[in-house]
């Protein structure tokens, strides 16, 4: 271990094995101090014969860290001295830079050289956003510089605000780590459709309000039944994906698009309400996400959610799951179809329902069964009360 300056380092990372042939100023292993981190650079070519240390342990200067075979020997007492300034001296100026060993090995990843990058967290810290701030104005100026070298069509970039990146971000993380399968139905809501629009047509009549109630809560009404029938769905998995988590309350989140921004409110403890009850806290929750006037805790502690097409067309999709939760049940428009009743085809109100589930804990058998028991009660509210 040559002298850099420090009494005493952590081992981060070994980077070669044994029997690898190495570079000369080839790196070998990571090491951090109290504020930055480095790699050990090779002080000549050779084999990697023995390696004396393992991620965790502490070295000091001149502490045996690995014996190589050297290609020349004549090399070893010009290059150590010669690797041991250089280091100490990188590691001096490393010192400027304050940065986590993650942040380092991005820059490196990336080709960035992190004394160009202006920090912006406490105690001038380097953080991921600021290196992706100098990426992106890297990237802008040698397009620009492209621009005026070419014929290219010309583009226009839009910056994404920061509910769309904590968005994306947590939709891109539940797609790569959430095993998901899809299953896909269609309900004859012909009877339903029928009830709902007479209910609402007697309101207005006796009442004078004019909140119609809508499909989306006679589903919502549906799925917090079906949750309780079928409680695996109201889960979710331990941080250590070793226990499954019954939820104990029913909260269903409803996804929604407001002026192309993605929000999901939650309706709390849907079971315990009734179709009026929820319709108005509906009401409620999408004018504020129109106004964006939502609170952290309206939406938080969902269990489930329901994404909502309907009223935009389309048929079939696949919704991405929000974890924790291990299912979400994606609801399209509402197409008239010919439905063949036993004797003949005839003009029904068809809903497709497409529901993503998390395969780690629910298998396929149970996934149709969840969903033929929402067809069942919406084909039929009579089911509802048996």
């Amino acid at each position: 271990m040559p002298d850099i300056g420090a009494d005493e380092l952590e081992v981060i990372e070994i980077l070669v094995n044994l029997n690898e042939h190495i570079e000369l100023e080839q790196g070998l292993i990571t090491v951090e101090g109290d504020k930055t981190s480095m790699e050990i650079p090779s002080p000549h070519t050779g084999v990697v014969k023995e390696i004396y240390i393992q991620i965790g342990s502490k070295v000091k200067i001149n502490s045996a860290i690995m014996m190589l075979e050297v290609d020349n020997e004549n090399t070893f007492s010009s290059n150590t001295k010669k690797q041991q300034s250089d280091l100490l001296n990188n590691f001096k100026k490393d010192k400027i830079c304050h940065a986590t060993p993650v942040i380092r090995r991005l820059a490196r990843n990336l080709n960035i050289d992190l004394h160009k990058v202006i920090a912006t967290g406490p105690k001038n810290r380097i953080l991921k956003k600021d290196l992706e701030l100098y990426q992106h104005n890297y990237l802008e100026k040698n397009n620009q510089i492209n621009h005026h070298n070419s014929n290219k069509l010309s583009t226009l970039e839009l910056e994404l605000n920061s509910n769309q990146k904590i968005v994306s971000y947590n939709l891109h993380q539940n797609w790569i780590n959430i095993p998901h399968v899809t299953q896909f139905d269609e309900v004859n809501v012909t009877v339903l459709e029928e009830f709902r629009r007479n209910y609402n047509t007697k309101k207005k009549h006796h009442t004078q309000i004019h909140h119609n109630i809508t499909m989306l809560v006679f589903i919502i009404k549906v799925v917090s039944y079906a949750l309780e029938k079928f409680p695996i769905f109201n889960s979710s998995l331990s941080v250590d994906n070793k226990k499954i988590i019954l939820k104990k309350y029913i909260n269903i989140g409803i996804a929604v698009d407001v002026n192309d921004e993605l929000y999901v409110p939650v309706l709390k403890n849907t079971n315990k309400k009734n179709i009026e009850q929820l319709s108005n806290e509906l009401r409620c929750l999408l004018k504020k996400a129109k106004s964006k006037k939502l609170k952290i805790s309206d939406m938080t502690s969902g269990s489930f959610t329901i994404s909502n097409l309907g009223s935009i067309g389309g048929s079939f999709f696949s919704p991405i799951i929000n974890a924790p939760e291990v299912a979400i049940l994606g609801v399209s428009k509402i197409q008239i179809k010919p439905w063949w009743n036993g004797k003949e085809f005839i003009p029904s109100s068809i809903l497709p329902l497409s529901l993503s589930y998390d395969h780690r804990v629910i298998n396929g058998a149970n996934a149709a069964r969840f969903i033929t028991f929402i067809n069942q009660i919406l084909s039929d509210i009579h089911f509802f009360i048996m």
